[in-house]
């Protein structure tokens, strides 16, 4: 406070003492072929603050993939031990496969002040808001069903019955938007992207997330 308001007997305003911020879980889900990887990819390479949870799964690794890249890659009877130790923040069954995001990953991030992503389908985004509270969730929504359709056909992963089995689930999966904290349309990759990043800054600027000196 200047000299000048001092004089004029202006109360003292408390300042924050710290820039330090407490981590959060953010939530990036939407129905298969929407695009939630690349979007959070790109995410990743725009807030350096943010890192991703690699999920446990018991699906087959598809040909692209490494193991504990994309997921921690493990059989059915070892996801059941860890799941039984409570190794899990939360887990879901999806299209016949069990996922699961590591709690001890999540826990020491969070309290290293980081984002911590969560890249999951709809089961899984439910099961994370009920076991984490302050989770901040984002919907990705796409330009059509159709759209999903050929995003699933060019990804040459799945066998035409998972393709339909994925579009047969995504009509009740995309009812579940208005769950969620926020919605992010993905018909235009960089305008999506952005939108994913303004929520970032938007939530890490949030007052409440300011650390306070001991």
């Amino acid at each position: 406070m200047s000299s000048a308001e001092s004089a004029r007997g202006v109360a003292p305003v408390p300042v924050p003492r710290s820039n330090r911020r407490v981590g959060f879980l953010l939530v990036v889900s939407g129905p298969s072929g929407v695009g939630k990887g690349t979007l959070v990819e790109r995410l990743l390479a725009a807030r350096p603050e943010c890192i991703l949870s690699i999920s446990n799964t018991t699906r087959a690794r598809r040909p692209h993939e490494t193991d504990s890249v994309q997921y921690h890659f493990v059989a059915k009877e070892e996801f059941e031990r860890r799941r039984a130790a409570n190794q899990f923040l939360e887990w879901a069954e999806v299209h016949g496969h069990l996922y699961g995001t590591p709690r001890a990953f999540v826990e020491e991030h969070l309290r290293q002040g980081r984002v911590v992503v969560l890249e999951v389908d709809v089961q899984g985004g439910a099961s994370v808001r009920r076991a984490q509270a302050g989770a901040v969730s984002v919907f990705i929504w796409p330009p059509s069903i159709d759209t999903l359709r050929e995003r699933l056909d060019l990804r040459g992963t799945d066998s035409a019955e998972v393709i339909e089995r994925r579009l047969a689930n995504a009509g009740t999966e995309l009812a579940q938007w208005k769950e969620y904290d926020y919605l992010v349309w993905n018909d235009d990759l960089d305008t999506a992207v952005a939108g994913l990043v303004a929520i970032v800054d938007a939530e890490r600027s949030r007052v409440g997330r300011l650390t306070q000196p001991e």
